[in-house]
């Protein structure tokens, strides 16, 4: 899929891409940092029919509604063919033991047998994290392993 990037002078740019439909979807970012979610009327595309302004955070929970299911089912397909392993995401909460901690505090692993494969953050995937990545409130934290092993994973990562 295409985005356009336009410079808008004196204000910042917009990035958009046109849907299968014709509906045009972008951002505005002015050079202040503020950002704008734009959406095109469906009979006409150069007509703006919604916009709203977003703050940082939510933009980064924006980015993580559209971004991690994408991500969580590329990871399932792969391992669809291997019966008993699912993949799951699973949000860190404010609050959790591991706000601010290790991968390798977690112990999951050793814990669950459940592997961390990748962590999504303010919209960015973060594949492969090693033992020293730090979490963060706000992360989602995708996990494969059993049905079983992802419980205990996600009791670990709200509770420790």
């Amino acid at each position: 899929m295409d985005v356009t990037v336009t410079p808008l002078p004196g204000l910042g740019t917009q990035q958009e891409f046109t849907t299968d439909s014709g509906r045009r979807i972008g951002v505005i970012t002015y050079r202040d940092g503020r950002m704008e979610l734009i959406v095109s009327d469906s009979r006409d595309p150069d007509k703006i029919c919604a916009a709203t302004d977003l703050t940082g955070e939510e933009t980064s929970t924006l980015a993580n509604l559209l971004g991690a299911p994408q991500l969580v089912r590329q990871l399932s397909e792969q391992q669809r063919e291997v019966t008993g392993v699912t993949t799951w995401q699973l949000p860190l909460p404010p609050g959790s033991p591991f706000d601010g901690r290790t991968l390798g505090e977690t112990e999951m692993r050793t814990r669950t047998s459940v592997s961390i494969v990748a962590v999504i953050r303010d919209g960015s995937v973060l594949p492969s994290p090693r033992p020293d990545f730090v979490f963060a409130a706000g992360d989602l934290v995708v996990v494969v392993g059993t049905a079983e092993g992802l419980r205990a994973a996600g009791e670990i990562m709200e509770n420790g």
